[in-house]
């Protein structure tokens, strides 16, 4: 069973069957959000979602960068990413023609930032997450 169906803007229709959220800036004591700081976020972020996935490939989205103020402190201006981190498995039907649909699908983990916690869906989902190049970026696999 699966938490919801989104519509890819390729027409694929893709299903998500687990989701793992955080707080963007959870756990952050000192300083303030920057692109020194957001770096290192993305990248710690994609390395626990390739720690997550257990077979398929992983994929992260950039996540949009917002400059609140100007005003630059010791690590440059304010920079800051949506708040809410989420990783989510998704499966679709196999991408390769040849393979049969009853045996076979696809897989991909995706990594992307989001400002509410709501669980994505249907054509309503992010654009930046509905443009995934699933057939790219997903891997095929066996029953």
């Amino acid at each position: 069973m699966s938490l919801s169906h989104i519509v890819l803007s390729s027409g694929r229709s893709i299903e998500l069957t687990e989701l793992w959220m955080s707080s963007t800036y959870g756990g952050m004591l000192e300083g303030y959000p920057c692109k020194p700081i957001n770096d290192m976020k993305v990248r710690g972020f994609q390395q626990e979602a390739e720690r997550m996935s257990s077979f398929a490939p992983v994929h992260l989205v950039t996540p949009r960068r917002e400059y609140p103020d100007q005003t630059a402190g010791a690590f440059g201006p304010v920079e800051v990413l949506p708040s809410v981190a989420c990783i989510g498995a998704f499966r679709s039907t196999a991408v390769a023609p040849e393979l049969d649909p009853v045996l076979h699908r696809s897989a991909l983990t995706v990594a992307w930032f989001q400002p509410v916690p709501d669980i994505p869906s249907g054509e309503e989902a992010d654009l930046a997450l509905r443009s995934i190049r699933w057939e790219e970026l997903a891997q095929d696999y066996e029953l």
